[in-house]
Protein backbone atom coordinates (compact mmCIF):
# COMPACT_ATOMS: atom_id res chain seq x y z
CA UNK A 1 0.00 0.00 0.00
CA UNK A 2 2.80 2.43 0.87
CA UNK A 3 4.41 1.99 -2.56
CA UNK A 4 1.09 2.59 -4.34
CA UNK A 5 0.17 5.61 -2.23
CA UNK A 6 3.63 7.17 -2.50
CA UNK A 7 3.51 6.91 -6.27
CA UNK A 8 -0.03 8.25 -6.63
CA UNK A 9 0.31 11.23 -4.29
CA UNK A 10 3.52 12.34 -5.98
CA UNK A 11 1.83 12.61 -9.38
CA UNK A 12 0.42 15.79 -10.89
CA UNK A 13 -3.32 15.41 -11.46
CA UNK A 14 -5.67 18.36 -10.96
CA UNK A 15 -9.22 18.22 -12.30
CA UNK A 16 -9.15 17.95 -16.08
CA UNK A 17 -5.47 16.89 -16.13
CA UNK A 18 -5.56 13.37 -14.66
CA UNK A 19 -3.53 11.61 -17.38
CA UNK A 20 -0.38 10.93 -15.31
CA UNK A 21 -2.45 9.38 -12.52
CA UNK A 22 -4.55 7.41 -15.00
CA UNK A 23 -1.48 5.95 -16.73
CA UNK A 24 0.01 4.87 -13.40
CA UNK A 25 -3.22 3.23 -12.23
CA UNK A 26 -3.72 1.49 -15.57
CA UNK A 27 -0.28 -0.11 -15.28
CA UNK A 28 -1.10 -1.36 -11.77
CA UNK A 29 -4.56 -2.82 -12.46
CA UNK A 30 -4.39 -4.05 -16.06
CA UNK A 31 -2.83 -7.45 -15.18
CA UNK A 32 -5.67 -8.11 -12.72
CA UNK A 33 -8.66 -7.23 -14.92
CA UNK A 34 -10.35 -8.65 -17.98
CA UNK A 35 -10.67 -5.27 -19.66
CA UNK A 36 -9.39 -1.75 -19.02
CA UNK A 37 -10.63 1.17 -21.10
CA UNK A 38 -10.49 4.96 -21.06
CA UNK A 39 -13.79 6.64 -21.89
CA UNK A 40 -14.18 9.92 -23.82
CA UNK A 41 -14.12 12.09 -20.67
CA UNK A 42 -10.97 10.39 -19.38
CA UNK A 43 -12.33 7.96 -16.77
CA UNK A 44 -10.37 4.72 -16.39
CA UNK A 45 -12.79 1.77 -16.27
CA UNK A 46 -11.34 -1.53 -15.02
CA UNK A 47 -13.67 -4.48 -15.57
CA UNK A 48 -13.51 -7.83 -13.74
CA UNK A 49 -16.13 -9.93 -15.48
CA UNK A 50 -18.73 -11.93 -13.59
CA UNK A 51 -22.12 -13.45 -14.27
CA UNK A 52 -23.92 -11.54 -11.53
CA UNK A 53 -25.21 -7.98 -11.21
CA UNK A 54 -23.11 -4.99 -12.23
CA UNK A 55 -21.33 -3.38 -9.29
CA UNK A 56 -19.67 -0.01 -9.88
CA UNK A 57 -17.01 1.32 -7.51
CA UNK A 58 -15.77 4.86 -8.09
CA UNK A 59 -12.65 6.57 -6.74
CA UNK A 60 -11.66 9.93 -8.20
CA UNK A 61 -8.19 10.59 -9.58
CA UNK A 62 -8.23 14.38 -9.56
CA UNK A 63 -6.96 16.75 -6.89
CA UNK A 64 -7.59 20.41 -6.14
CA UNK A 65 -5.39 23.11 -7.67
CA UNK A 66 -5.12 26.71 -8.87
CA UNK A 67 -5.31 28.10 -12.43
CA UNK A 68 -3.38 31.07 -13.82
CA UNK A 69 -5.70 33.91 -14.88
CA UNK A 70 -3.22 36.76 -15.42
CA UNK A 71 0.51 37.54 -15.51
CA UNK A 72 1.56 41.05 -14.47
CA UNK A 73 4.47 43.05 -15.85
CA UNK A 74 6.74 41.99 -12.96
CA UNK A 75 6.08 38.29 -13.68
CA UNK A 76 3.75 37.52 -10.77
CA UNK A 77 0.82 35.19 -11.50
CA UNK A 78 -2.77 35.84 -10.51
CA UNK A 79 -4.97 32.78 -10.18
CA UNK A 80 -8.34 31.23 -9.45
CA UNK A 81 -9.19 27.99 -7.69
CA UNK A 82 -9.85 24.58 -9.24
CA UNK A 83 -11.97 22.73 -6.71
CA UNK A 84 -12.42 23.52 -3.02
CA UNK A 85 -9.40 25.66 -2.17
CA UNK A 86 -9.23 28.12 0.72
CA UNK A 87 -6.87 31.11 0.45
CA UNK A 88 -5.79 30.59 4.06
CA UNK A 89 -4.53 27.09 3.21
CA UNK A 90 -2.17 28.56 0.60
CA UNK A 91 0.01 30.83 2.72
CA UNK A 92 3.67 29.81 2.50
CA UNK A 93 2.90 26.80 0.31
CA UNK A 94 4.82 25.64 -2.73
CA UNK A 95 3.11 24.54 -5.95
CA UNK A 96 4.23 22.87 -9.14
CA UNK A 97 2.90 23.15 -12.69
CA UNK A 98 2.60 20.32 -15.17
CA UNK A 99 5.90 21.24 -16.87
CA UNK A 100 7.80 21.19 -13.57
CA UNK A 101 7.80 24.95 -12.90
CA UNK A 102 7.67 25.67 -9.17
CA UNK A 103 6.09 28.62 -7.42
CA UNK A 104 5.20 29.92 -3.98
CA UNK A 105 2.13 31.83 -2.84
CA UNK A 106 2.41 35.41 -1.68
CA UNK A 107 -0.06 38.18 -0.89
CA UNK A 108 -0.38 41.94 -0.99
CA UNK A 109 -0.14 44.02 2.19
CA UNK A 110 -3.17 43.37 4.39
CA UNK A 111 -4.40 45.37 7.37
CA UNK A 112 -6.04 42.20 8.72
CA UNK A 113 -5.38 38.58 7.71
CA UNK A 114 -9.15 38.13 7.68
CA UNK A 115 -9.14 40.23 4.50
CA UNK A 116 -7.14 37.57 2.63
CA UNK A 117 -8.90 36.74 -0.64
CA UNK A 118 -7.72 35.17 -3.90
CA UNK A 119 -7.66 38.57 -5.62
CA UNK A 120 -5.11 39.71 -3.00
CA UNK A 121 -2.81 36.77 -3.69
CA UNK A 122 -0.25 35.83 -6.35
CA UNK A 123 2.17 33.04 -7.28
CA UNK A 124 5.88 33.86 -7.46
CA UNK A 125 7.76 31.60 -9.90
CA UNK A 126 10.98 33.57 -9.67
CA UNK A 127 10.39 35.53 -12.88
CA UNK A 128 11.33 39.21 -13.10
CA UNK A 129 9.08 40.17 -16.03
CA UNK A 130 5.94 39.12 -17.86
CA UNK A 131 8.07 37.89 -20.76
CA UNK A 132 10.20 35.69 -18.53
CA UNK A 133 7.13 34.27 -16.78
CA UNK A 134 5.43 33.52 -20.10
CA UNK A 135 8.39 31.33 -21.05
CA UNK A 136 7.44 29.07 -18.12
CA UNK A 137 3.64 29.25 -17.79
CA UNK A 138 0.59 30.32 -19.78
CA UNK A 139 -2.88 31.53 -18.92
CA UNK A 140 -5.00 28.53 -18.01
CA UNK A 141 -2.11 26.45 -16.67
CA UNK A 142 -2.91 24.64 -13.42
CA UNK A 143 -0.65 24.12 -10.42
CA UNK A 144 -1.00 21.68 -7.48
CA UNK A 145 0.57 21.50 -4.04
CA UNK A 146 4.12 20.12 -3.96
CA UNK A 147 4.45 17.72 -1.00
CA UNK A 148 5.80 14.16 -0.73
CA UNK A 149 4.21 11.44 1.40
CA UNK A 150 5.65 10.91 4.90
CA UNK A 151 4.87 8.45 7.71
CA UNK A 152 3.97 9.34 11.29
CA UNK A 153 3.30 6.15 13.24
CA UNK A 154 0.06 4.67 11.92
CA UNK A 155 -0.52 7.78 9.79
CA UNK A 156 0.33 8.79 6.27
CA UNK A 157 0.57 12.51 5.51
CA UNK A 158 0.59 13.85 1.93
CA UNK A 159 -1.11 16.13 -0.55
CA UNK A 160 -3.81 14.62 -2.71
CA UNK A 161 -4.94 11.88 -0.32
CA UNK A 162 -8.37 13.11 -1.42
CA UNK A 163 -8.76 10.87 -3.27
CA UNK A 164 -5.54 9.04 -4.06
CA UNK A 165 -6.18 7.15 -0.81
CA UNK A 166 -9.43 5.85 -2.29
CA UNK A 167 -7.68 5.03 -5.56
CA UNK A 168 -5.00 3.07 -3.66
CA UNK A 169 -7.66 1.09 -1.80
CA UNK A 170 -9.47 0.28 -5.03
CA UNK A 171 -6.21 -0.76 -6.72
CA UNK A 172 -5.43 -3.16 -3.85
CA UNK A 173 -8.94 -4.62 -4.06
CA UNK A 174 -8.49 -5.36 -7.76
CA UNK A 175 -5.04 -6.85 -7.19
CA UNK A 176 -6.17 -9.12 -4.35
CA UNK A 177 -9.66 -10.11 -5.49
CA UNK A 178 -9.19 -13.42 -7.28
CA UNK A 179 -12.83 -13.90 -8.25
CA UNK A 180 -16.32 -12.62 -7.60
CA UNK A 181 -19.80 -13.78 -8.58
CA UNK A 182 -20.58 -10.18 -9.49
CA UNK A 183 -19.70 -8.15 -12.59
CA UNK A 184 -17.32 -5.54 -11.19
CA UNK A 185 -16.52 -2.16 -12.72
CA UNK A 186 -13.85 -0.23 -10.84
CA UNK A 187 -13.92 3.32 -12.18
CA UNK A 188 -11.17 5.82 -11.49
CA UNK A 189 -13.04 9.01 -12.24
CA UNK A 190 -12.08 12.47 -13.45
CA UNK A 191 -13.25 15.94 -12.41
CA UNK A 192 -14.88 14.98 -9.12
CA UNK A 193 -13.55 18.08 -7.39
CA UNK A 194 -15.35 20.38 -9.84
CA UNK A 195 -18.75 18.67 -9.82
CA UNK A 196 -18.52 14.84 -9.78
CA UNK A 197 -18.52 14.92 -13.57
CA UNK A 198 -16.65 11.71 -14.42
CA UNK A 199 -18.92 9.54 -12.30
CA UNK A 200 -21.95 10.94 -14.09
CA UNK A 201 -20.82 9.94 -17.58
CA UNK A 202 -19.27 6.59 -16.62
CA UNK A 203 -22.32 5.47 -14.65
CA UNK A 204 -24.51 6.37 -17.63
CA UNK A 205 -22.49 4.06 -19.90
CA UNK A 206 -22.10 1.19 -17.39
CA UNK A 207 -25.71 1.19 -16.10
CA UNK A 208 -24.78 -0.46 -12.78
CA UNK A 209 -27.17 -2.29 -10.50
CA UNK A 210 -25.33 -0.97 -7.46
CA UNK A 211 -22.84 1.86 -6.94
CA UNK A 212 -20.25 2.61 -4.27
CA UNK A 213 -18.06 5.68 -3.96
CA UNK A 214 -14.64 5.06 -2.42
CA UNK A 215 -13.43 8.39 -1.08
CA UNK A 216 -12.18 10.14 2.05
CA UNK A 217 -14.38 11.74 4.68
CA UNK A 218 -14.14 14.39 7.37
CA UNK A 219 -13.32 13.59 11.01
CA UNK A 220 -14.13 15.15 14.36
CA UNK A 221 -11.20 13.84 16.40
CA UNK A 222 -8.96 16.91 16.66
CA UNK A 223 -9.11 19.50 19.49
CA UNK A 224 -12.38 21.46 19.49
CA UNK A 225 -13.28 20.10 16.04
CA UNK A 226 -16.82 20.44 14.71
CA UNK A 227 -19.04 17.64 16.04
CA UNK A 228 -18.51 14.56 13.90
CA UNK A 229 -18.43 11.01 15.27
CA UNK A 230 -15.61 9.84 12.98
CA UNK A 231 -12.00 9.34 14.07
CA UNK A 232 -8.76 8.13 12.52
CA UNK A 233 -7.87 4.52 13.32
CA UNK A 234 -11.39 3.32 14.14
CA UNK A 235 -12.13 1.84 10.73
CA UNK A 236 -13.47 2.94 7.35
CA UNK A 237 -16.85 4.64 7.28
CA UNK A 238 -20.07 3.39 5.78
CA UNK A 239 -22.00 6.24 4.22
CA UNK A 240 -25.39 7.21 5.61
CA UNK A 241 -25.76 10.60 3.93
CA UNK A 242 -23.96 13.59 2.50
CA UNK A 243 -25.09 16.66 0.57
CA UNK A 244 -25.55 14.67 -2.65
CA UNK A 245 -26.94 11.31 -1.59
CA UNK A 246 -28.92 9.44 1.01
CA UNK A 247 -27.35 5.99 0.99
CA UNK A 248 -29.76 3.27 -0.04
CA UNK A 249 -30.78 1.39 3.14
CA UNK A 250 -30.03 -1.98 1.55
CA UNK A 251 -26.51 -0.88 0.61
CA UNK A 252 -25.78 0.55 4.05
CA UNK A 253 -27.19 -2.44 5.90
CA UNK A 254 -25.42 -5.01 3.74
CA UNK A 255 -22.08 -3.23 4.28
CA UNK A 256 -22.70 -3.30 8.04
CA UNK A 257 -23.57 -7.01 7.93
CA UNK A 258 -20.40 -7.82 6.00
CA UNK A 259 -18.24 -5.76 8.36
CA UNK A 260 -19.72 -7.45 11.44
CA UNK A 261 -19.46 -10.97 10.02
CA UNK A 262 -15.77 -10.46 9.16
CA UNK A 263 -14.83 -8.59 12.33
CA UNK A 264 -13.92 -5.42 10.43
CA UNK A 265 -14.20 -2.17 12.43
CA UNK A 266 -16.39 0.48 10.85
CA UNK A 267 -17.92 3.91 11.49
CA UNK A 268 -20.87 5.78 10.04
CA UNK A 269 -20.45 8.80 7.75
CA UNK A 270 -23.09 11.51 8.13
CA UNK A 271 -22.15 14.77 6.40
CA UNK A 272 -24.16 17.96 6.04
CA UNK A 273 -21.78 19.39 3.44
CA UNK A 274 -19.74 17.89 0.63
CA UNK A 275 -20.42 14.90 -1.54
CA UNK A 276 -18.85 12.08 -3.50
CA UNK A 277 -19.28 10.22 -6.77
CA UNK A 278 -22.21 8.37 -5.17
CA UNK A 279 -24.29 11.49 -5.86
CA UNK A 280 -24.42 11.27 -9.65
CA UNK A 281 -24.30 7.46 -9.66
CA UNK A 282 -27.54 7.06 -7.71
CA UNK A 283 -29.39 9.41 -10.09
CA UNK A 284 -28.30 7.59 -13.26
CA UNK A 285 -31.14 6.78 -15.67
CA UNK A 286 -33.94 5.21 -13.60
CA UNK A 287 -31.85 5.21 -10.42
CA UNK A 288 -29.11 3.07 -8.85
CA UNK A 289 -28.87 1.68 -5.33
CA UNK A 290 -25.83 3.52 -4.02
CA UNK A 291 -23.69 4.17 -0.97
CA UNK A 292 -20.09 4.61 -0.05
CA UNK A 293 -17.06 3.41 1.87
CA UNK A 294 -14.78 6.24 2.96
CA UNK A 295 -11.41 6.65 4.64
CA UNK A 296 -11.34 9.08 7.57
CA UNK A 297 -9.04 11.99 6.72
CA UNK A 298 -7.79 14.97 8.69
CA UNK A 299 -7.08 18.35 7.07
CA UNK A 300 -9.01 17.63 3.85
CA UNK A 301 -8.24 19.99 0.95
CA UNK A 302 -4.96 21.09 2.50
CA UNK A 303 -1.36 20.39 1.41
CA UNK A 304 -0.99 17.94 4.31
CA UNK A 305 -3.93 15.57 4.50
CA UNK A 306 -3.66 12.68 6.97
CA UNK A 307 -5.09 9.13 6.96
CA UNK A 308 -4.61 5.97 9.03
CA UNK A 309 -2.82 2.96 7.54
CA UNK A 310 -5.10 0.55 9.41
CA UNK A 311 -8.23 2.33 8.18
CA UNK A 312 -7.03 1.88 4.60
CA UNK A 313 -6.20 -1.79 5.16
CA UNK A 314 -9.62 -2.37 6.70
CA UNK A 315 -11.28 -0.58 3.79
CA UNK A 316 -9.63 -3.07 1.44
CA UNK A 317 -10.85 -5.99 3.58
CA UNK A 318 -14.40 -4.60 3.72
CA UNK A 319 -14.68 -4.05 -0.02
CA UNK A 320 -13.21 -7.46 -0.90
CA UNK A 321 -15.63 -9.20 1.43
CA UNK A 322 -18.55 -7.14 0.17
CA UNK A 323 -17.86 -7.75 -3.52
CA UNK A 324 -17.73 -11.50 -3.03
CA UNK A 325 -20.88 -11.79 -0.92
CA UNK A 326 -23.33 -9.00 -1.70
CA UNK A 327 -26.62 -9.79 -3.39
CA UNK A 328 -28.30 -6.91 -5.20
Amino acid sequence: MKEILTKLTRLYGPSGHEEFVRDAIKEMVEPHCDEVIVDPLGNLIAHKKGSGPKLMLAAHMDEIGVMVTDIDKEGFLRFTKVGGVSPHQLLGQRVVFKNGTFGVFGHEKLDDIKDLKFEKMFIDIGATSREEAEEKVSLGDVAVFDRDLVEAGDRWIAKGLDDRAGCAVLIKVLQELSSSPNDIYAVFTVQEEVGTRGAKTSAYSIEPDLGLAVDVTLVGDTPKAPTNAVALGKGPTIKVKDALVLAHPQVKESLVEVAKSHGIPYQFEILDNGGTDAGPIHLTKSGVKSGGVSIPCRYVHSPTEMVSKTDMDNAVKLLKAYLTSVQV
